[in-house]
């Protein structure tokens, strides 16, 4: 089978949608860093979509902050890959349509290359320049969101100019080298699940800058821009199995396809140094104010995610639709958030909340997607303090009880046993996955109780002031009972009778 490059994509399936622009003479004008999935079905996708209708200034220079696998695929490819949109017929019989994406004309890997990646932000024609790196990539405090300097990433940059390892590292040393050119301001803007994602980068990026010079922190205080955004799609991760179904539907061999749900959103500040795409064209609203929809996504999509994938992953449903599908976690994922998280919402104009929330619940359903529980499991250290403790704090703040918000709490600190209510063992892939498990051994471990929630509580680097709540500890001890001696699905029932957290 051939394999999908600038030569044989003219060849496929009338279905197919394709480049119809020439790609020979697009200009870069986005450097992205951390080109996983998700940024290629999302701003990638908006991003063709600006490019489609005649501006080719918009090119993007992707870059890899770890592994050559994204390189390595799509290199030969041209940097073209196939967006597999994925759903069910009112049957629920899977179905797909494809399109072919050309916006990314070059890939960087940073370890191989970290003088190419400066090079790259510092470019005249450079005026963006975006990462989606997840929230371990700040290398902040999850609960100040401050950058620590004595990150391991971080130490090492500061000490080594020319090979940083962290994004943040890479954009400030870029910023220096393309300020040193004269090539005058950009723009650098997080599509990361945090919360205030660009004042956040701001901060992390004016620190470190302030580390290595004091007038470099003024000058990119003063000319650069961080817009917040607010970013919602679902993108499992590629299989095996979609690869091949993929290059099967276009004829010829795509070895790096990415998945995405039909729905797309999309908010973000219109606050831009040196001009931007035309991503209206692809499904984004300009706003003033990114704010209440990060909250609104935060809460509603990534806490409801994050609560669900570990009650999900511990009572051994592989895949959101498997989860859902099961009445009482439907039950309460839909009463988490009617009954805890939309009284913290602010109003958005236009917004049906109800209408949002059956909305969500039937992507979740989504059968074409498979995404699987234990992905979304991921990283919870640094997940939990932007999706589920903030609608904590405000619920506690009134006087209002938490018993679903400490469920899934509870569920994340019943995830860190290691193995799953069938016996399935897994790894915890975190970044505090060392300190957590010994944690969890020492304490919850050993049985609920409440000295053990208190200590698990006193974690800092998630759980912030939150250390010591008696209201948030009670409430998580009734939980984790539960959880420990009749596991999750007698745990839901019980919750959604009212009977934890009382």
């Amino acid at each position: 089978m051939n394999r999908l490059n600038d030569h044989t994509v003219g060849a496929l399936p009338a279905a197919v949608t394709r480049p119809a622009y020439d790609r020979r003479a697009l200009n870069t004008g986005i450097v992205h860093l951390g080109i996983g999935a998700f940024m290629r079905a999302h701003m990638a996708a908006a991003t063709e979509a600006a490019i489609a209708a005649g501006d080719l200034r918009w090119g993007i220079v992707g870059v890899s902050l770890r592994q050559p696998d994204t390189r390595d695929a799509l290199q030969p490819q041209d940097g073209l890959y196939t967006l597999a949109i994925r759903d069910a017929d009112a049957q629920g019989r899977p179905r797909q349509r494809l399109q072919v994406i050309g916006a990314v004309r070059a890939l960087l890997v940073a370890p191989e290359n970290p003088a190419g990646v400066l090079e790259a932000i510092a470019a005249a024609d450079t005026r963006i320049v975006s990462l989606t790196v997840t929230e371990k990539g700040y290398c902040h405090d999850p609960a100040t969101g401050a950058l620590r300097l004595d990150h391991p990433d971080i130490a090492n940059d500061l000490a080594h100019p020319q090979a940083p390892r962290s994004a943040i590292g890479m954009l400030v040393f870029g910023l220096q080298l393309r300020l040193e050119r004269g090539h005058g301001p950009l723009t650098l803007m997080s599509l990361d699940n945090l919360p205030a994602n660009g004042r956040v980068l701001r901060g992390a990026v004016l620190r470190f800058a302030e580390a290595v010079d004091p007038a470099l922190a003024q000058r990119i205080a003063a000319d650069c821009r961080f817009p917040c955004s607010m970013v919602d799609r679902i993108v499992p991760r590629t299989t095996d199995a979609d690869r091949a179904a993929v290059s099967e539907a276009l004829g010829c061999e795509d070895r790096w396809p990415v998945l995405g749900e039909p729905f797309f959103d999309w908010a973000v500040e219109d606050d831009f140094a040196a001009g931007r795409p035309d991503w209206t064209l692809g499904g984004v609203r300009f706003v003033a104010d990114a704010e209440p929809f990060e909250r609104l996504k935060l809460r509603m999509v990534n806490g409801t995610h994050s609560s669900l994938a570990y009650l999900g992953a511990m009572a051994g449903w592989q895949t959101v639709d498997k989860a859902i599908a099961q009445a009482p976690l439907r039950e309460h994922i839909e009463a988490l958030m009617r009954d805890e998280i939309e009284p913290t919402l602010a109003d958005l104009p236009g917004l049906d909340l109800a209408a949002y929330r059956a909305n969500l619940l039937a992507r979740y359903a989504n059968p074409a997607l498979a995404h699987r529980t234990q992905q979304i499991a991921m990283d919870g250290s640094q997940k939990l303090p932007q999706r589920l403790l903030g609608t904590v704090r405000d619920r506690l703040a009134a006087g209002l009880p938490v018993p679903r918000m400490a469920l899934g709490i509870a569920a994340w600190m019943h995830y860190l046993r290691g193995v799953d209510e069938l016996g399935n063992a897994y790894a915890i892939d975190d970044p505090h996955a060392a300190d957590l498990t010994a944690l969890y051994q020492r304490t919850l471990g050993q049985g609920a109780s409440i000295e053990a929630v208190q200590a698990m509580l006193s974690y800092a680097p998630v759980f912030g002031d939150l250390a010591g709540n008696q209201a948030l500890a009670a409430a998580l001890l009734s939980a984790l009972r539960s959880l420990q001696t009749h596991g999750v699905r007698a745990t839901l029932d019980a919750v959604n009778r009212g009977e934890l957290g009382a």
